[in-house]
């Protein structure tokens, strides 16, 4: 419901924008780490093996470190833009109960379980939909610019990996209809 709600998509697009800078840097970045690798396939075949990967460990690779060091430089672009993802999906997930009370109410549900525990039910016992409408009218926006010192917590980054992998595996499905549909 989180996932698709107005406001993740609205924050994401702003956190897209406001960082399109950086995302441009971070792709330049893992350009030169796919020239280091191509540097190391010494076969040719564009595929970085274990067996390549190994005898640059073997052969103290000074390339090897320029790697790291790149994929550190990533990793400190993405920072504040992984920040201000998880800090988007904290404003929404804090009205989440309140929008699932709602629905709740609303429906005269008695019980609500996770999708994982039916083997099958009809659409109609999913109120997934109802939540994510709920939340569009209860959070319209939410910023995008964490406090100097806030932190997420557990409980949101590990809600946030689950946003991203629904994000992650749509993308795939996505790709894969385009490449299955004819030219």
């Amino acid at each position: 419901a989180i996932a698709r709600s107005k406001a993740l998509s609205t924050a994401y697009q702003q956190i897209s924008t406001q960082y399109a800078a950086v995302a441009q840097q971070m792709q330049a970045k893992r350009v030169e780490i796919n020239n280091i690798n191509a540097q190391l396939d010494t076969n040719k075949d564009k595929e970085l093996s274990q067996a390549e990967v190994d005898a640059a460990v073997k052969a103290k690779s000074p390339l090897l470190a320029q790697i790291d060091t790149k994929q550190k430089e990533i990793n400190t672009l993405q920072e504040p833009v992984i920040k201000a993802q998880l800090f988007a999906v904290e404003q929404i997930a804090l009205k989440y109960e309140a929008a699932q009370q709602a629905v709740i109410t609303a429906k005269k549900i008695n019980i609500i379980l996770s999708p994982d525990a039916f083997v099958w039910a009809p659409d109609s016992v999913d109120v997934t939909t109802a939540i994510t409408a709920e939340l569009d009218r209860a959070v319209p926006s939410v910023p995008i610019t964490p406090p100097a010192n806030w932190r997420a917590s557990r409980q949101i980054g590990a809600l946030y990996q689950q946003i991203q992998q629904l994000f992650s595996n749509a993308a795939q499905m996505q790709a894969a209809q385009a490449a299955a549909q004819p030219g």
